[in-house]
């Protein structure tokens, strides 16, 4: 085990691992705890908010595109300001944002569930240049969005389902045809979380309840497994000035371990690529 704490504080439910490139500074976030978090030359740094958030996308060096239960805000890093951009779901008062990536192209995905986790009641969307549709329903948890180096490929995955599918994407990163099961994992103690792909385009995803991270071939093959001291990996991404480092959130919900709930870094022996910059 090569896992090391990134960062003491707890987090109930963690989430949203991300590397700004700009400013080279890691945020990630407290789902339950309403909490954006970040580290800036070793001080911890937080941010407090009204209702849950849970994952983000940069604008510019200064303002995040952050995704809270009912809506995708433009937030000020500088002020604390935070504006709605649009509304998320705005008849479906159970349900919350979950897990969430920006995609090459610009495009910000966003998926969303029910508080209590109720089957089919979550979806996945895409926000671009000020609109939001709506890419698939009936999901449960959605969760691993992440794409292919070259853009023309988005991961998703149900974790209720225990199922992570690839969907091809046209030049504007829209998909094109049906989904295609990527890894079944149904019947197993594996429970796909969150997810990034790095420079080759391998496939690294938080394994909910198995303390590990997954490494993953294109063609779908385990390549290795990352073993963390938290037992509930939640998302990870490649941090660091050259990106050669995973950093990786987990949960203390229903566990509460001595481990449980920090934020880790693993050394992949492998290096990311720069999240893209949302056109918000």
């Amino acid at each position: 085990m090569n896992a090391a704490v990134f960062d003491p504080r707890i987090c109930e439910l963690g989430e949203g691992a991300f590397w700004h490139p700009e400013r080279a500074q890691p945020f990630w976030f407290d789902i339950l705890g309403r909490r954006l978090m970040s580290q800036r030359d070793g001080d911890p740094l937080e941010w407090q908010f009204d209702e849950m958030v849970s994952a983000c996308g940069w604008i510019d060096r200064d303002h995040l595109l952050i995704a809270s239960e009912t809506a995708l805000l433009r937030f000020d890093l500088r002020t604390g300001a935070h504006q709605k951009l649009v509304a998320l779901e705005p008849d479906c008062a159970g349900n919350r944002s979950n897990d969430g990536r920006a995609d090459p192209q610009g495009g910000f995905w966003i998926g969303t569930m029910s508080r209590s986790a109720e089957t089919g009641q979550g979806a996945i969307y895409r926000y671009l240049d000020g609109e939001l549709r709506q890419l698939r329903a009936g999901l449960s948890i959605p969760n691993a969005i992440c794409f292919s180096p070259d853009g023309r490929l988005a991961y998703f995955a149900d974790t209720a389902a225990q199922r992570v599918w690839a969907q091809a994407l046209d030049e504007q990163g829209w998909p094109k045809g049906q989904a295609r099961l990527f890894l079944d994992l149904a019947g197993t103690d594996q429970f796909p979380d969150g997810a990034v792909t790095d420079d080759q385009g391998r496939f690294w995803n938080a394994r909910w309840g198995s303390g590990s991270v997954a490494c993953h071939a294109p063609d779908g093959r385990l390549l290795k497994r990352l073993a963390l001291p938290a037992s509930q990996p939640s998302c990870p991404c490649f941090a660091g000035p050259d990106l050669s480092q995973l950093l990786v959130t987990s949960a203390a919900e229903s566990r509460h371990g001595p481990q449980d709930g920090r934020t880790w870094l693993l050394d992949p022996q492998a290096r990311g690529l720069p999240e893209p910059r949302v056109r918000a």
